[in-house]
């Protein structure tokens, strides 16, 4: 079969997504033709399922990372009194205070369409390398997406489970599309089961496209972001960057920003990531191993607060969160910045 040129596939891409956005703006009935699914695999049967940590249902536990503004390098010796924390402009008492010390819950989240695949033999193999870095009370779930959404291997502790789910994503299909609120939605919705308290539970997307229009057979982003509020996930991704990708990336980026003019709505994996206190990061894909160990080195390194809220309402509703740095912190480690989340989903009775 003859090779088809990336800068061809991308021409045809762009015509398609154009396509795609009038047709949205036309007919606002369209709907996917792929019936969505979720399902697991046998390994997850098998699983054993991991310790839960019980805590109090109204206590809250956050993660914070912090920074140096100048260099991005981890500030790791800060203390409990360094830090002041807030919910809904009321000031609030940090109860439990550590760093490293509660195991994560890590859910790969495998992005398997559109025109360029981003989990290529190099992501592959950083992503293995990366994640036998976590510690032996970590666990790591595999699912991938595309139209649909399937889980590939539940959470586990059992690092050759891990690596064989890794070594066995289904295919690239450069003919399905990556419905984004579709695959955070499941996601969020998957972490519920996570072992690991809200905070260390963290969702890593690797994936050329951080933006897209809501696939209309499943929820709207709003629902979708609401999910992953609820789960108390950090959301962090990966991105493979090349020539092609950048293009691919920067037309969804102004096709998603004009399309809204017209009421067609999208999610932003980013926003996400600013939102939840994640980062997402770039880079070659020969150099991703560096990549992908510096965002676990980072999560790692991030600290944990937990605070009983001063607002005794159960009443599912947002609060907004905010973390700041005593006075006097940055006279003596310089400039800093704190990725940390944003808000939270009260418990509701």
């Amino acid at each position: 079969m003859k090779h088809v040129p990336t800068s061809v596939k991308l021409s045809i891409l762009f015509l398609s997504i154009f396509l795609l956005v009038a047709g949205y703006l036309i007919s606002p009935a369209l709907t996917q033709t792929r019936e969505r699914t979720v399902a697991p695999s046998r390994a997850e049967a098998n699983v054993k399922v991991a310790e839960v940590i019980k805590t109090d249902v109204d206590l809250v536990t956050i993660d914070a990372l912090v920074l140096q503004k100048n260099t991005a390098r981890v500030v790791g010796n800060l203390k409990q009194g360094d830090f002041v924390l807030s919910e809904d402009g009321s000031k609030q008492t940090i109860t439990h205070f550590s760093q490293d010390n509660l195991p994560l819950s890590v859910l790969l989240l495998i992005d398997r369409g559109g025109c360029l695949d981003p989990f290529g033999e190099e992501v592959r193999r950083a992503a293995k390398d990366a994640l036998s870095q976590l510690k032996p009370t970590d666990e790591v779930a595999v699912m991938t997406y595309h139209d649909t959404v399937e889980l590939q291997q539940g959470f586990t502790r059992d690092r050759r489970l891990l690596e064989r789910a890794i070594d066995y994503v289904p295919p690239h299909d450069e003919r399905a599309n990556h419905c984004l609120n579709i695959a955070f939605d499941e996601a969020a919705n998957y972490m519920m089961k996570a072992g690991n308290p809200t905070g260390r539970r963290v969702i890593i997307a690797v994936t050329g496209v951080t933006r897209n229009w809501n696939c209309l057979n499943g929820p709207s982003h709003t629902t979708a972001t609401h999910a992953v509020f609820e789960s108390g996930s950090v959301v962090c991704g990966i991105i493979p960057k090349s020539p092609a990708q950048v293009a691919e990336n920067g037309f969804m980026r102004w096709a998603t920003r004009f399309s809204r003019i017209g009421g067609v709505h999208y999610l932003d994996i980013q926003k996400l990531a600013d939102e939840t206190g994640g980062e997402i990061l770039r880079d070659k894909p020969e150099e991703l191993d560096q990549t992908f160990n510096t965002l676990i080195t980072h999560l790692r390194t991030r600290y944990s607060f937990s605070f009983t809220s001063t607002n005794k309402k159960r009443d599912g509703t947002v609060r907004q969160l905010k973390i700041d740095l005593a006075d006097g912190v940055e006279k003596s480690q310089g400039k800093l910045v704190v990725k940390a989340r944003k808000n939270y989903v009260a418990p509701k009775n």
